[in-house]
């Protein structure tokens, strides 16, 4: 008996073997699941037109899935997932607020809703993994930018999807295409469109410090924003004030003469005029003048207290001739700079 079942049990042993070894590559499959691909952000050739997106901003993934977010601009974006009720940090934190340390997820990160993942601030080129182990609802924003969200549907592994990678890409791309279309296109045609007639009423010389839309999906909201000035090269004679207005209605600007400084956001070497508009006097090239962060109030929501009027405008007054250049600090690098020739009166 010995020697008849030995072969047989050997056998069998064999087959279940063989049977485990062929189920092991699906097995892990199945644990790892599907890997998606998605975008952040898009900007025009001379990096003046960004779409301030995430791209597609809607997504449906099974639990076990993960994300790979690849970042197409030279514009700064985060990709952050908060905890439900959690209070909204600023983006150098990440997941923290001062004083405590900043916080920042290492790819591949995993989100549950349980705790905050946020990467740092990522520019072109960069990417980041996110792994979703469970079936929810999240909202992904962006702490750099304030109207800049998407969801990701996470279902259970038994839900069929409703779409496929072919379609998200394509709908990345004609998101992108659609943000981008109103704004790739003439300076002079978009900002005689955009600035419209709210313009200076001041009697000073105008420049238009940025424009922007906020437009909307059942995804999210996206912005579109033009990081330029809208009279780059403005001649005026000495003695004349310019004044500087943010047409975006969430992105937020400086006007930034001579030094820049370490912290952008508190103006420098200001007064405040009657109607709240911030005002500097440059008497020369040597002298350093920030509006600081100049943008518009954020929207009012029910059961939080009002906000109070942005500040939208800077003027500056020139007495002496001279070739002033300036920048805006947040966004130099993308092109946004200026200059302003004063002649003798």
């Amino acid at each position: 008996m010995t020697r008849t079942l030995g072969p047989i049990r050997s056998a069998v042993l064999f087959l279940l073997l063989l049977f485990a070894l062929s189920t092991v590559p699906q097995t892990l499959h199945a644990v790892a699941g599907q890997h998606w691909f998605a975008f952040v952000g898009a900007q025009s050739h001379d990096k003046g037109h960004q779409a301030l997106a995430f791209l597609p901003n809607e997504i449906w993934i099974h639990a076990g899935d993960s994300i790979t977010w690849r970042f197409d601009v030279d514009e700064i974006h985060t990709v952050t997932f908060l905890k439900a009720g959690q209070v909204r940090p600023p983006f150098p934190n990440g997941c923290t607020l001062p004083p405590d340390p900043p916080l920042f997820s290492t790819t591949p990160a995993v989100f549950d809703g349980s705790t905050c993942m946020s990467t740092p601030p990522l520019v072109k080129d960069d990417t980041f993994t996110v792994e979703f182990p469970t079936a929810d609802n999240f909202k992904l924003v962006c702490l750099v930018h304030a109207d800049m969200t998407a969801v990701v549907h996470v279902l259970p592994p038994a839900e069929k999807l409703p779409h496929d990678q072919h379609f998200y890409d394509a709908q990345a791309r004609d998101q992108a295409e659609d943000l981008l279309s109103d704004t790739d296109r003439d300076d002079d045609h978009r900002f005689h469109k955009w600035h419209g007639d709210h313009g200076d009423h001041s009697g000073h010389h105008a420049v238009t410090a940025g424009v922007g839309e906020v437009s909307a999906t059942p995804g999210g909201t996206s912005t579109l924003s033009v990081m330029r000035f809208s009279d780059s090269r403005i001649v005026i004679h000495a003695g004349d004030t310019v004044e500087f207005a943010n047409n975006d209605p969430a992105t937020p600007h400086t006007i930034t003469f001579g030094k820049e400084p370490m912290d952008p956001m508190p103006p420098v070497n200001f007064t405040v005029d009657p109607d709240g508009a911030r005002h500097a006097i440059i008497n020369s090239k040597s002298d350093n003048a920030h509006s600081g962060f100049i943008v518009a109030a954020p929207q009012d929501r029910p059961f939080l207290p009002q906000s109070p009027p942005g500040v939208t405008r800077y003027r500056v007054t020139f007495p002496h001739a001279g070739v002033f250049p300036y920048i805006c600090a947040l966004h130099d690098d993308l092109g946004m700079k200026g200059v302003v020739i004063v002649l003798p009166h």
